[in-house]
């Protein structure tokens, strides 16, 4: 099966005139092992980039986030973080027995980030 695109949206900021665009796709295979999970394609000034959340990596994840008593794991090696005032933060957000991703834009023109979450397929 294809990937799915199940979101994406755009945001330009006023400040230089640059679209922020991001993608996020339902994936039936990613990582080594082949399984489920969701990729972030998205558009900064630095490039296209995108993150990948699968089980394989999402475990070590979590498992580091519970240790520190978190509920949320901020992916930073995958996230566009270059700036106070304009970013693009991929997370994985444990609500419950549940995980979620969680994609945060801020552009320099705009006082709040918009903030989007989408459940992961798989859980630990």
């Amino acid at each position: 099966m294809a990937d799915k695109v199940i979101d994406t949206f755009e945001i330009r900021d006023l400040e230089d005139n640059f679209h922020y665009h991001v993608q996020v796709e339902a994936c039936d295979e990613l990582g080594n092992k082949s399984k489920p999970g969701l990729r972030v394609r998205y558009s900064v000034p630095a490039g296209s980039m995108a993150c990948v959340i699968e089980p394989y990596l999402a475990e070590k994840w979590i498992y580091d986030t519970r240790k520190a008593g978190q509920t949320e794991y901020l992916i930073k090696d995958r996230s566009w973080i270059h700036y106070d005032n304009a970013w693009l933060k991929n997370y994985i957000v444990i609500v419950g027995d549940k995980l979620k991703a969680r994609v945060e834009l801020k552009v320099k023109s705009r006082e709040k980030p918009e903030i989007r979450e989408y459940d992961l397929p798989f859980s630990f």
